[in-house]
């Protein structure tokens, strides 16, 4: 007898059914099921199909019906096979983007430094009070489990678990509801002591991986790896004596190229209560090498949270007009190319 798409529906139904509840289920739950469309009596006939096949078990007479082992293999290794099919397509339209991005503010920098005879500067775009999407366990040996964890704008990362026993698929199945259940869609900062304390106490024996899980997750929106800064412009310092006499260019260029201490410069940026061009004169700057240094900061936007920094780096005596001039054009020529 073939397993054809209906029936795996109806068997996924009363998978999802049966971990929420822990009851047997019946057809007349499953007819409810507004994907279905089926009446009591076809979900009947398919489900005693079902029951042939080993798929579901009727733990006593008169009752729902259950999943089988048979039935849990099946439903984990499709829904396995679901999300990594998510995880690589997210992962291929990443690189295509990523491509395309890094191509347009490369440029940026280039034509920034041309028209004012500054250094320039612009980040990436990071994902800022971004929600999660969504989590997936998976076991690698006896003593791990790999923990995908996507969260909004594809943001993508990997963390290996891990455990003190090997988990059972039910058990990894059980996991992976309860986490999505609780988590997707929401920030960081929503997922408080109290949630924590729920799933951990649905959990039972297996409370610890769900800490873990929340650490990497965590981790994972506010990580900034994978932030890249370009530069360009850096010879323009000696354009100016103020800037190049006593070392003072040298240790500017190796900040430019170094780029590091740059982050600290962009996340301040990003922190901002007020978004748009910020000015940082002298010391006001958070990187030390430019203290003798005006920086001129722009926050742009990509849609939903999705922000980087274009900066500008001179003498105090600095054209400030000009400079917020073609920062803001830039900006608006941003939005123009990602928002076609």
């Amino acid at each position: 007898m073939e397993l054809d798409e209906r029936k795996k529906k109806i068997l996924k139904v009363i998978i999802q059914n049966y971990m929420e509840t822990g009851e047997p289920v019946g057809s007349r739950t499953i007819s409810k099921d507004p994907d279905l469309k089926l009446s009591s009596a076809t979900i009947r006939n398919e489900m005693s199909d079902l029951e042939e096949m080993g798929y579901i078990i009727q733990p006593h007479t008169s009752a729902g019906r259950i999943p089988s082992d048979k039935g849990y293999r099946l439903y984990v290794d499709y829904l396995m096979q679901e999300k990594d099919r998510e995880v690589t397509e997210l992962q291929e339209l990443m690189v295509q983007r990523t491509d395309r991005l890094e191509s347009v503010l490369k440029q940026v920098v280039k034509i920034l430094a041309n028209d004012t005879n500054y250094a320039t500067m612009v980040s990436t775009p990071q994902y800022h009070q971004n929600k999660l999407k969504f989590i997936q366990l998976s076991r690698v040996d006896a003593n791990q489990i790999l923990a995908v964890i996507v969260a909004e704008g594809n943001v993508i990362r990997n963390k290996l678990l891990p455990v003190c026993e090997e988990l059972s698929d039910e058990s990894i199945l059980k996991l992976n509801i309860l986490l999505n259940t609780m988590l997707n869609g929401k920030t960081i900062q929503e997922i408080n002591l109290q949630m924590i304390s729920s799933m951990k106490e649905q959990a039972g024996i297996h409370s610890n991986i769900v800490s873990d899980v929340v650490d990497a997750v965590a981790e994972a929106i506010h990580s900034d790896e994978g932030m890249e800064i370009y530069t360009g412009g850096a010879t323009n310092i000696f354009r100016y004596p103020e800037l190049s006499e006593n070392g003072k260019a040298s240790e500017l260029i190796q900040t430019l190229e170094e780029k590091q201490n740059l982050v600290d410069l962009v996340t301040d940026t990003l922190n901002k209560d007020e978004k748009g061009i910020q000015v940082y004169i002298g010391n006001e700057t958070p990187v030390k090498s430019m203290k003798d240094c005006s920086v001129v900061t722009a926050t742009y936007e990509l849609g939903e949270g999705l922000q980087g920094t274009i900066g500008i780096i001179g003498p105090k005596r600095m054209d400030y007009e000009n400079v917020m001039g073609k920062l803001k054009a830039m900006m608006d020529q941003l939005d123009d190319v990602f928002h076609k």
